[in-house]
């Protein structure tokens, strides 16, 4: 057996020996750094790269199989295959763990991307088929959108206008928007004015979120009731949270010369209803409450059940949005809400937003505002006069 060693300044240099003295089949044995010279081994000598090899001794490749294929048939045809072609780079897992996580990254964000270009696609084929529509239709479901109704909302009402109506009638743009009209004024749900008979006491109380002008509200009603329609009122207040509303409300008393009470305790509740029994109508006024703080809530609840309040109107504001709108009264629903009563509308350009709270409260609307001069900005609801601003119409 032919077992040679050599050493070099490097391992390219004692390779390239043993090719020359060997041949190219020649087997590398083994390979070690080794270190010639020196004096008297405290100065150390020159490193070197230690090859030992053999022309006869067969070595086993450590290689896969299926790369020992692909290096022999790279030889054979002279092409580079230990770097396959790839039309992209590939999502493989690693296995360290941070890489790992970042590849679960990277395919959560890839997947997220994908759900954005379906949702886009669906708009898109939503707003292609609503162009689909016949002109006149076509026109009122922009107007509505226009006028602050929801898309989808818009567009299930002019389907219903489609069904609805005749090839003639779709043909007149004036036509599909009265029958529009009449088709919101059915869904609008109005009570009218309070009804107030003399020497039968009414209470009735406001309630709401703050802001949304309760205090002014009351007493645009007190002076109509009294003033115009010369009944007994008198006013009971609960806001005792804010002074200058209490201070608001007694001047408004005062200049119309009723009598008012300020209670902030069960117990005065019931004393002050009991020495107004002999009024017409009581309004009540209440502070103004978040929808979301549950506890303030029930103290409202059990404040209006101690006043046995015959009415119980919820103040919003039209100038809120949409969602909020609904969510403010389903949560005022605990108080026991009997109507709805509007305020505002004069600050608002639109009122289609209005739609869904209608549709979801199913409160009859009793009075709507729209300035802050008492009692002239205060009118009872009209369903007809609503829908048609709801479109834009007014």
């Amino acid at each position: 057996m032919d077992v040679r060693t050599y050493r070099a300044k490097s391992m390219q240099e004692a390779l390239d020996m043993v090719r020359r003295e060997l041949g190219p089949k020649a087997a590398v044995l083994q390979t070690r750094d080794v270190r010639t010279g020196g004096l008297f081994r405290l100065v150390p000598g020159m490193r070197r790269v230690e090859v030992t090899a053999s022309a006869s001794v067969h070595v086993p490749s450590r290689m896969p199989r299926r790369a020992r294929m692909g290096l022999d048939l790279s030889q054979a045809t002279g092409l580079d295959l230990s770097t396959p072609p790839q039309l992209s780079p590939p999502m493989a897992a690693p296995e360290e763990p941070e890489s790992r996580n970042a590849f679960r990254n990277e395919l959560k964000g890839r997947l997220t991307d994908l759900h954005s270009m379906v949702e886009d696609l669906c708009r898109r084929s939503q707003r292609v088929a609503s162009s689909d529509l016949p002109g006149p239709l076509f026109t009122i479901f922009t107007d509505l959108i226009e006028a602050g109704v929801g898309e989808n909302l818009a567009r299930e009402l002019v389907e219903r206008v489609q069904v609805d109506s005749s090839g003639e009638e779709l043909a007149d743009p004036t036509l599909v928007k009265a029958r529009l009209s009449r088709m919101i004024e059915e869904e609008l749900s109005v009570s009218g004015p309070l009804q107030v008979h003399p020497g039968r006491r009414r209470l009735v109380a406001l309630v709401g979120p703050t802001g949304v002008g309760k205090t002014t509200t009351i007493a645009k009603l007190a002076a109509t009731f009294r003033l115009r329609e010369k009944r007994k009122v008198g006013l009971i207040t609960v806001d005792t949270y804010r002074i200058a509303a209490v201070e608001q409300l007694r001047t408004y008393a005062d200049i119309i010369d009723l009598p008012m009470a300020v209670v902030s305790t069960p117990r005065e509740m019931r004393e002050a209803v009991a020495g107004m029994s002999q009024l017409d109508l009581i309004l009540m006024d209440t502070a103004g409450r978040s929808p979301r703080d549950e506890v303030k809530i029930q103290e409202l609840k059990s404040m209006l059940v101690e006043a046995e309040a015959d009415e119980v109107h919820l103040v919003l504001s039209s100038a809120a949005g949409a969602e909020t709108l609904v969510r403010t009264a389903e949560q005022f629903a605990a108080v026991g809400t009997t109507g709805l009563l509007l305020t505002k509308l004069d600050e608002v350009a639109n009122l289609g937003h209005l739609l869904p709270l209608m549709r979801s409260s199913r409160l009859p609307m009793s009075y709507v505002t729209d300035g802050q001069n008492v009692p002239d900005d205060i009118k009872p609801a009209n369903s007809r006069r609503l829908a048609r601003m709801m479109l834009g119409m007014e």
